[in-house]
């Protein structure tokens, strides 16, 4: 399907974030006797226009998940607002979120436990053309053949018979990009994406995420760890520490000059393959709330 076919409510739309906070209850009670809670998210604002590419930046804790989370309707923010085009995501319920899932995918971290073992790629693609695009099984059984053409996984039929252990961890990540790219959503929210692979499949996974994006007119929040590989996917990043945004600004102005201390501890933290020695970092100071 292409991008001057795809109906109207798929038509690319801009996600906006407004002063966004997120606080979870935990166990315990302060010394005044109350509830005690943990914000993950605090006053977060952000917009992702149309077509673009943006980083979310951050150290595990800083939030970064927990935002993902709200973006896609899984979890409603406890104060402030998110929109997807003329959808107020946190006041979605069953019908709305079926609406928002269909044009707002997301790629998980762990492409071992993302994917049921149980069934086969065929099966695991098939359901979101059936479900969001109402295919046909012969239709949908084409489509599969042609998202795995198109993330890479090559002749289709061998990939399609396959369960997700008979696949290598670059495999299973390309089968996620394909069950994204199923309903043919607006905005795909990648978490993570490369971060549990191998070093030497790290650049193909994110130079696919570029192409697709360019491609077909997708909108990308790429979430990392790592601000060395949000230059290869982003135009511009947002550093996220301890659920606020520390830092903005265009990707390579970001990399070059950063501004902020954070910023900064989270580039000296990443491993410089053409030094002569690599001193152990450690871990990166910040003031987690232990939430990701």
């Amino acid at each position: 399907m292409r991008l001057d076919r795809v109906p109207a409510d798929r038509v690319p739309a801009e996600l906006t974030v407004t002063h966004v906070t997120k606080t979870y209850r935990v166990r315990g009670r302060d010394r005044a006797g109350t509830g005690r809670t943990v914000t993950a998210v605090e006053d977060v604002s952000l917009r992702i226009p149309a077509g673009a590419a943006i980083g979310l930046v951050g150290a595990s804790g800083s939030g970064k998940s927990t935002l993902a989370r709200l973006i896609t309707g899984s979890e409603r923010p406890t104060s402030g607002s998110i929109t997807f085009g003329d959808m107020a995501v946190g006041r979605l319920r069953t019908a709305g979120l079926r609406r928002l899932h269909s044009q707002v995918q997301i790629v998980f971290q762990d492409p071992y436990g993302a994917l049921n073992p149980l069934h086969t790629v065929e099966y695991t693609l098939t359901r979101p053309c059936q479900n969001f695009l109402h295919m046909p099984a012969e239709q949908a059984a084409r489509r599969v053949g042609e998202l795995l053409e198109t993330v890479g996984l090559t002749p289709p039929a061998q990939f399609a018979a396959k369960l997700p252990h008979q696949l290598s961890g670059g495999q299973r990540q390309r089968v996620l990009i394909a069950r994204a790219l199923a309903s043919e959503p607006s905005l795909i929210v990648a978490d993570e994406p490369v971060s549990m692979l191998d070093v030497s499949l790290r650049a193909g996974i994110l130079e696919l995420l570029a192409d697709l994006r360019r491609q077909r007119g997708l909108s990308l929040l790429y979430i990392t760890h790592d601000l060395l590989s949000a230059r290869l996917v982003t135009e511009e990043v947002l550093v996220l520490n301890a659920g606020r945004i520390v830092e903005q600004g265009p990707t390579r102005q970001v990399l070059q000059h950063p501004q902020h201390a954070y910023t900064v501890r989270l580039l000296d933290a990443v491993p410089n393959p053409f030094a002569a020695a690599i001193p152990a970092t450690g871990s990166i100071p910040s003031t987690d709330r232990g939430t990701t």
